[in-house]
């Protein structure tokens, strides 16, 4: 009996494992200890003064807690009509019951944030999953694509458990959402590839990316959907998914009246060979993206290894280039993504780390990532980089945020630091080395322990969305590394988000060394850095968690997804623009993910997906200034409407977080009503007077005067009720 139970358990775990479909790691770099932990950055440079416009406010209880969104795009856009808003889709489950079903949902929601309409897409009950977004620039209509089994291929047996990519599109009239057309199989598979003559039937398009750029034909636009494979046919049999793109041309006519796209399909030869391949070994991790002159990106970086698994040090940032909106021929312009690091040399002659292959850093754990065109042309695609050294080995304890830059008129590409960045001062280090934060640049800095042994004296990070490196089997960071870079808008403003859990790790490893960090042991920490130059430069980044963020107070927030686009929303006193931006994320009620095999914890309670804006000041990029702001002239608006019967709407803006207080006096200055008196964010702070004092009685009309009192100083305006 104990036998037949465990069969049943065994088989139904590689049930929901095959149902999942998550990414496979191929396991190929060994984590190692470094000479020392390292410790926290101490921030250098300008912190970005930053608001909330809406509080994190849950869309959906769910109870899958993995990767709510697409792998490799932005699952949040922006409507681009007179309305505003935003339209969003993610994946859940509804119940924690073992048979409830993982499904793909959209929400559309208002300028202000709030939810118009949300729920599932399809009216069919099916397992669904990692869904992608796009919306029309012109009609603002929306387009959605994720992979279920869209079709039982009983033809033959051997492929009913395939996935499918199911696309569907919505009508979208007078600001109603949910006029779904019918959903079709964008991606039927087994999809037949062939290499050198042979041809493969097997294989598995699935995990969606779409985007929607223009069209050859006037009048309309062209969507593209590309889906990765989960099939590999290399000898290593290593993952190594190559690219099936689908392209179809629409305008907002044929999506009023659900005519069918007529889809065009293509693939990428030289990743059709990589997934092909025999003894050496190449893995893609990219992004599609597109230019407004019809050119499509497939661009990343990819990992190779030699037939006895090591590194073939070849150029490893990729951009695979097709013309002609997606007719045209594949190529691919590569560079070295290498940067060689030195040993730090101690007082005592030593070298920290005493490899014999030297040390170096390279992109690793990067396969969740996104690529956006900035309007000036060049292609922009958000990396994580780790220390590593001969032997297939990296430093776990060491690893930095940075972003390629691919110019497409010079074909040149760029390596920028997002964070941390080197000293300004530094004409030693090309980038950021964390023992060598402080001059004189080219000597280590070190600790000495009370045993006398010389340790590396380390500032570092650790960028993933859980401190534990040791979770689902030995590969949380490759399954929870995920870095997002929004799109360069008209001003050049963009945002790049990621996760920190460096606090977490450093008290959950070493408790008795840091107990002022006990806080922080069960505390995620989203990282959202800015740039004003889109993307060459990047500010010191604003960090949120249920610490120190009150608007976080109770949340472990999970796979923070950035909307498209910054919206530029004015200028402050300081001459910076300021910008707002939503985010969705998931608010993780025990922190791990458990909906991936080995699960981080047992019991499936969920979470919530969460939506927020944001407000911030988007101030020098590289800059040694203080992170404050100094003094405006003027803050409180003038009241809307007014004169006014009963209620009128009074705002100030804030030029930074700080002590407010908001009080309406009659004229014979008796105080009325207090409105605010406590701590307001950055940017706009509305409030509404219904016409009542502090007791709630009705006032007479009259003359009143406001009162914004702040560290600013304060100002008074005056308004009229009529009754």
């Amino acid at each position: 009996m104990k036998k037949v139970l465990l069969l049943v358990l065994c088989f139904s775990f590689i049930i929901a494992a095959v149902n999942a479909k998550p990414m496979q790691p191929d396991f190929v770099k060994k984590p190692v200890e470094a000479p020392s932990q390292g410790k926290m950055i101490t921030p250098g440079r300008y912190v970005p003064a930053y608001g909330f416009t809406k509080t994190p406010t849950v869309l959906l209880q769910s109870y899958y807690d993995y990767m709510i969104g697409s792998y490799n795009s932005i699952p949040l856009r922006n409507i681009p009509d007179a309305e505003g808003g935003y339209f969003l889709t993610y994946h859940g489950r509804r119940t924690a019951d073992d048979e409830s079903t993982r499904r793909t949902f959209f929400a559309h929601l208002s300028a202000s944030g709030d939810i118009l309409n949300q729920n599932e897409i399809s009216l069919v009950t099916n397992h669904e999953g990692y869904p992608s977004i796009g919306v029309d620039p012109v009609s603002g209509k929306p387009m959605y694509a994720w992979h279920a089994n869209h079709d039982l291929d009983t033809e033959d047996p051997a492929y009913d458990a395939l996935l499918e990519v199911e696309f569907v599109s919505d009508a979208f009239m007078f600001n109603t959402s949910g006029l779904f057309n019918e959903i079709i199989a964008v991606a039927d598979n087994p999809w037949d590839i062939t290499v050198d003559g042979v041809t493969t039937d097997d294989n598995e398009f699935i995990w969606p990316t779409i985007q929607i750029g223009p069209s050859p034909t006037a009048g309309m636009r062209r969507a593209y959907v590309g889906a990765r494979n989960s099939v590999t046919h290399h000898s290593s049999a290593n993952p190594s998914e190559n690219l099936l793109l689908a392209y179809a041309d629409f305008n907002a006519d044929m999506l009023e009246e659900g005519i069918p796209l007529v889809w065009s399909y293509t693939t990428i030869p030289e990743l059709d060979e990589w997934n092909h391949g025999v003894g050496d070994f190449r893995r893609p991790n990219c992004s599609l993206t597109l230019d407004e002159l019809g050119n499509v990106y497939y661009a990343g970086y990819h990992v190779a290894n030699g037939a006895d698994d090591t590194d073939l040090f070849e150029p490893n940032f990729d951009v695979f280039v097709c013309p002609n909106y997606g007719a045209g021929t594949w190529t691919r312009v590569s560079t070295a993504g290498k940067v060689d690091a030195w040993d730090p040399l101690f007082p005592d002659g030593t070298n920290a780390f005493n490899s014999e292959t030297g040390l170096f850093w390279d992109v690793i754990n990067s396969s969740h990532l996104n690529a956006v065109v900035s309007s000036d042309g060049k292609i922009i695609v958000p990396i994580l980089y780790g220390l590593q050294a001969g032997g297939n080995t990296y430093y776990p304890a060491y690893q930095t945020v940075k972003s390629t830059v691919y110019d497409i008129a010079t074909q040149e590409f760029t390596l920028t630091e997002i964070y941390p960045q080197k000293n300004p001062d530094d004409t030693f280090n090309s980038f950021f080395m964390p023992w060598d934060t402080e001059a004189p640049w080219g000597e280590a800095e070190w600790v000495q322990d009370d045993a006398g042994a010389y340790y590396p004296d380390s500032e570092t990070i650790y960028p993933f969305p859980h401190w534990d490196r040791e979770l689902n089997g030995g590969s949380m960071e490759f399954h929870c590394g995920s870095i997002k870079v929004s799109e360069p808008n008209a001003d050049g403003l963009m945002v790049a988000v990621w996760q920190d859990s460096y606090r977490a790790q450093l008290y959950n490893m070493y408790q008795d060394s840091y107990p002022e960090l006990a806080p922080f042991v069960n505390t995620p920490e989203v990282y959202i850095a800015l740039s004003n130059d889109n993307g060459m430069s990047w500010s010191e980044p604003v960090i949120l968690n249920n610490v120190e963020t009150t608007e976080f107070a109770d949340l472990k927030p999970m796979w923070v997804y950035p909307a498209d686009k910054v919206i530029t929303t004015g200028v402050n006193e300081l001459g910076y623009l300021v910008g707002k931006i939503g985010f969705m994320f998931f608010d993780d009620f025990t922190w791990g993910a458990q909906a991936i095999a080995p699960p981080a914890h047992q019991i499936n309670d969920g979470g919530s997906v969460m939506f927020m804006e944001m407000l911030f000041a988007f101030g020098p990029g590289s800059s040694n200034e203080e992170a404050t702001i100094p003094q405006v002239t003027r803050m409180l608006n003038q009241n809307y409407p007014n004169p006014f019967n009963p209620e009128t709407n009074i705002s100030f803006d804030m030029p930074a977080n700080g002590k407010a207080k908001l009080d309406i006096f009659n004229v014979k200055g008796q105080l009325v009503k207090s409105l605010f008196d406590g701590v307001a964010p950055f940017g706009r702070t509305t409030l509404a007077w219904n016409s009542t004092d502090n007791g709630g009685k009705a006032v007479t009309s009259g003359i009143y005067f406001y009162r914004l009192t702040t560290n600013n100083g304060s100002e008074t305006r005056k308004m009229m009720l009529m009754k």
